[in-house]
């Protein structure tokens, strides 16, 4: 049987190579949750801090404990909109990007 990577590891280190997918990663998730899709933007989520900061990086950057992260971005967590707010502006701040919002109309 032929060895395989999981998808964390390929998504680590697509990530860790390419700025662009980094930034289209976070871009998904926040787009995810201003839908209103709040599984999707929080799997996007997770999976972006793992493959960038970790759970234990980014920790640090908010004063939040590690288990408290991973519970709020598990499959049954709802992290509160600062805790939320929060995470999202520390990876702003850790990938040094600012993300905007825009206004289309819809047809």
């Amino acid at each position: 049987m032929a060895l395989t990577r999981s998808f964390n590891d390929t998504v680590r280190a697509r990530a860790q190579a390419d700025p662009e997918f980094r930034h289209a990663l976070l871009r998904e998730a926040v787009e995810a949750l201003l839908e209103g899709d709040l599984a999707l933007g929080k799997s996007v989520l997770r999976d972006y801090i793992n493959a960038t900061l970790g759970f234990e990086g980014l920790a640090l950057a908010i004063g939040t404990p590690s288990k408290s992260l991973h519970r709020m971005f598990s499959p049954q967590g709802n992290p509160s909109s600062a805790n939320l707010f929060g995470v999202i502006s520390a990876l702003q701040k850790s990938e040094r990007v600012q993300l905007t919002v825009s206004i289309a109309a819809l047809r």
